[in-house]
C-alpha cells in the first residue's frame, strides 16, 4: 500500500476544507490539540480572499501592517509547525452522511473523518455581463493586486462602492494616470475612513447613481458603456481596465442541499457556535457570515471551530 493509499484509508479526527484566516486557525487549534488535521487549502484559492489584498492594516499584532499574501504565509507556516498536513488541492465531493463523513479531492483520492470544518470562504462577484467574461484577462479584472502593475500610466475604473472597492482604488492610484469610481448609489457603502481616503486622491475620480452596461472593446478593453440611473441617459468612458469590486458570494457548491443555508446564502450555524445543521459538520469564516467578513473575524470563528470539534470528539469518544 502507497503512502497515499494509507493516509487515505485512515479516520482521522478533522478534516477542513478551505484555507484562509478560519481554516489556518482552525488547523493550528485542531493540531495544537492533537487531533492531526487534514487542511485541504484549493488548488487556486489557497489562502483565501486576503492573498489579493496588498496592505493588511487591521489585524492585531502588525502595528505597521503586512502584505495579504505574508500575512497568509505566517499562517500556514505555524499550522504546519504544529503538525497539520495540508494539500494544496480542490475537494469535489463530500458525503456527509453518518458518522464517518467522506472528502473526494480533484486526484480521485477520498479521505475520512469523524469531523469536518467547512471554512470554503467566499468568491468574487461578477457584473453577470457577456464582455465581462470575454474580455476577462484583457482588461477586466477582479484583483488589483494580482493585475495593477499591467496599467501603468493607464485611465482604468473601480466598480463598486464599498470598502474593497476602496482599496483597490486606492492601490491601482500606484500604477494608473487616472482611476474612475463607478458607484449605483450616490452615497459609498464603504466605511468612513476608506470613503474619505478615496475622494481625498487627486488621481480617483467618481461617477454615481450609474451602472456598467456593457464593456467595450474587441481584443482588450477599450471603454465602458455607462447608464445613468436618475435620468436614464447613456455615456460611454474611454478606460483601458475594469477592475469588478462589488462584493463576494460565499463559496457553497459543494454543500448546498446537504447543510441548511440562511436567506442570505451562507451556512447556516447554532447561535454563536459553528455547528451546521448535519451533526459532525462544523463551518466557520465568510461562508457563514455575511456580515462582518474581516480576517480577525474569520480567525475567531476558525477557532470557534476547532473548539466545537474538539468537544464533539470528547463526547464521542465519553
Amino acid at each position: 500500500m502507497s503512502i497515499a493509499e494509507n493516509s487515505a484509508s485512515q479516520v482521522r479526527d478533522v478534516i477542513i476544507v478551505g484555507s484562509g484566516p478560519a481554516g489556518y486557525t482552525a488547523a493550528v487549534y485542531t493540531a495544537r490539540a492533537n487531533m492531526k488535521p487534514l487542511l485541504i487549502a484549493g488548488s487556486v484559492t489557497a489562502g483565501g480572499e486576503l492573498m489579493n489584498t496588498t496592505d493588511v492594516e487591521n489585524y492585531p499584532g502588525f502595528p505597521d501592517g503586512i502584505m495579504g499574501p505574508d500575512l497568509m504565509e505566517n499562517f500556514e507556516k505555524q499550522a504546519a509547525r504544529f503538525g497539520t498536513e495540508i494539500q494544496f488541492e480542490d475537494v469535489t465531493e463530500l458525503d456527509l452522511d453518518g458518522d464517518i463523513k467522506t472528502v473526494t479531492i480533484g486526484t480521485g483520492e477520498t479521505f475520512q473523518a469523524k469531523a469536518i470544518i467547512l471554512s470554503t470562504g467566499s468568491a468574487y462577484r461578477e457584473l453577470g455581463l457577456a464582455n465581462e467574461k470575454r474580455l476577462s484577462g484583457h482588461g477586466v479584472s477582479w484583483c488589483a493586486t494580482c493585475d495593477g502593475f499591467f496599467f501603468k500610466d493607464q485611465d482604468i475604473a473601480v466598480i463598486g462602492g464599498g470598502d474593497s472597492a476602496m482599496e483597490e482604488a486606492l492601490f491601482l492610484t500606484k500604477f494608473a494616470k487616472s482611476v474612475t469610481v463607478i458607484h449605483r448609489r450616490d452615497t459609498l457603502k464603504a466605511s468612513k475612513i476608506m470613503g474619505d481616503r478615496a475622494q481625498a486622491h487627486e488621481k480617483i475620480n467618481f461617477v454615481w447613481n450609474t451602472a456598467v452596461e456593457d464593456v467595450l472593446g474587441e481584443d482588450k478593453v477599450t471603454g465602458l458603456k455607462l447608464k445613468n440611473l436618475v435620468d436614464g441617459t447613456e455615456s460611454e468612458l474611454a478606460v483601458t481596465g475594469v477592475f469588478v469590486a462589488i462584493g463576494n458570494d460565499p463559496r457553497t457548491d459543494l454543500i448546498k442541499g446537504k447543510v441548511d443555508l440562511t436567506p442570505e446564502g451562507t451556512i447556516a450555524v447554532e447561535g454563536r457556535s459553528s455547528r451546521t445543521s448535519i451533526k459532525g459538520v462544523f463551518a466557520a469564516g465568510d461562508v457563514i457570515d455575511p456580515t462582518y467578513r474581516q480576517a480577525i473575524t474569520a480567525s475567531g470563528s476558525g477557532c470557534v471551530a476547532a473548539l466545537d470539534v474538539e468537544h464533539y470528539l470528547a463526547d464521542l469518544h465519553s
